[in-house]
């Protein structure tokens, strides 16, 4: 496999956008990625477009070739991936795989959600089609629901506290309030995120994440030729896909998410890595417990530490290893099919030394942990300074 560099990255706004549809957000990611990477719509020679729920939210289908001709990209492949939360994640994961491979020299990922086009209760609805439709879903289990059960059985095993839980939400909120493009810039105290609305037991409203509009978009190409486009590529070191089962009741502990564990495993091994060598992280804190236990499974804590190293601030933008410095999906937001782009944008303008306010100070090599539905896909990436 030949080594593969990211050129240019592009994001809109996380947030409500009544005025804007799923292409508009898809184009306007997709073009600043091809001018971050000095690159024309002429140039792209695959198009791989990551959305969860587009026919349900909007009604539109054969999405890629949709959006992709809104570019200005025609006669090349255009494909769409779905993997619940993990779609853009995994477009990415492909995309690297077939520029490593010789297919293709430069390939366009772009991740897209549009969601506030449908009422809440119908959002969840439309969500709730990630987890088992046989057993779950016809039970009555939404996605605050499943994870509510997840942080109960953490917390019986590991004593993990509600305060471990809201000082996730507090960092995140912390860093997200420095975040130009987050959806929610507020920051919140920690006797608000305990006291907030309860959604289901024990998490309450500041556990969980955003219902969000948004889109962003990656341009990758061969190591080699990246110079031709960008002063600073930035190099993708490991990538990996895996996959676990859908229902909780499937799975041998639901404090874990397997996918996450084996994944991680190939991404350090294939970039030359462990755990304890990653800087900072970006993970998929669809729910605050989701945070805990991803930087548990990634190897950053042993297993049960994870809440009290949140709650001591490892994981905050100064801490001894940043993680969710964006804001996370809890501040940033999280229009699901955009979410595993718009890590690696994060990722990515941390390396390059452009986060802002947000920078963290140790910058060389960082993660992007992306979870589809309840662990049932989990893509990890590792980038580093080409």
């Amino acid at each position: 496999m030949r080594p593969v560099a990211v050129a240019g990255i592009g994001k809109t706004a996380f947030g409500a956008f009544p005025d804007h549809d799923l292409r508009s957000l898809a184009v306007e990611a997709g073009q600043k990625a091809l001018e971050n990477g000095h690159a024309s719509a002429s140039q792209v020679e695959a198009f791989y477009l990551g959305n969860f729920a587009g026919p349900s939210f909007t009604g539109q289908n054969h999405l890629a070739p949709y959006v992709a001709t809104a570019m200005g990209i025609t006669g090349v492949p255009a494909t769409r991936f779905e993997a619940a939360c993990a779609s853009s994640g995994s477009a990415f994961f492909h995309a690297v795989s077939a520029v490593g491979a010789g297919l293709y020299d430069i390939v366009l990922v772009v991740g897209v959600e549009k969601m506030t086009s449908q009422p809440t209760p119908k959002v969840t609805e439309i969500l709730a089609g990630a987890g088992d439709g046989c057993g779950e879903v016809r039970a009555g289990a939404t996605f605050p629901a499943l994870f509510a059960m997840i942080a109960r059985r953490h917390m019986y095993q590991y004593g993990t506290t509600r305060e471990q839980l809201a000082a996730v939400a507090v960092k995140n909120h912390q860093n997200g309030a420095k975040n130009p493009l987050a959806h929610m810039r507020k920051v919140i105290t920690m006797e608000q995120a305990l006291a907030g609305k309860m959604i289901a037991e024990p998490l309450t409203v500041y556990d969980c994440s955003l219902i969000s509009d948004g889109a962003a978009a990656v341009l990758i190409m061969p190591l080699e030729r990246a110079s031709e486009f960008t002063d600073k590529p930035v190099r993708v070191l490991g990538i990996a896909q895996t996959s676990d089962h859908v229902a909780l009741d499937e799975k041998d502990d639901i404090t874990t998410f397997s996918a996450v564990k084996t994944s991680a495993a190939k991404a350090y091994k294939m970039a030359g890595v462990e755990a304890k060598d990653i800087q900072f992280a970006e993970v998929h804190d669809c729910f605050t417990i989701a945070e805990i236990i991803a930087i548990e499974d990634l190897g950053f804590v042993p297993k049960g530490q994870g809440g009290p190293y949140s709650l001591a601030g490892g994981t905050c933008i100064h801490g001894e290893r940043p993680v969710n410095a964006s804001g996370g999906l809890k501040s940033k937001g999280h229009p699901v099919g955009a979410t595993g782009t718009g890590q690696i944008c994060d990722v990515v303008e941390q390396i390059r030394g452009q986060a802002g306010e947000r920078q963290v100070k140790r910058n060389s090599l960082g993660l992007a942990q992306n979870l589809g539905g309840s662990g049932a896909t989990s893509v990890i990436t590792i980038l580093g300074a080409a």
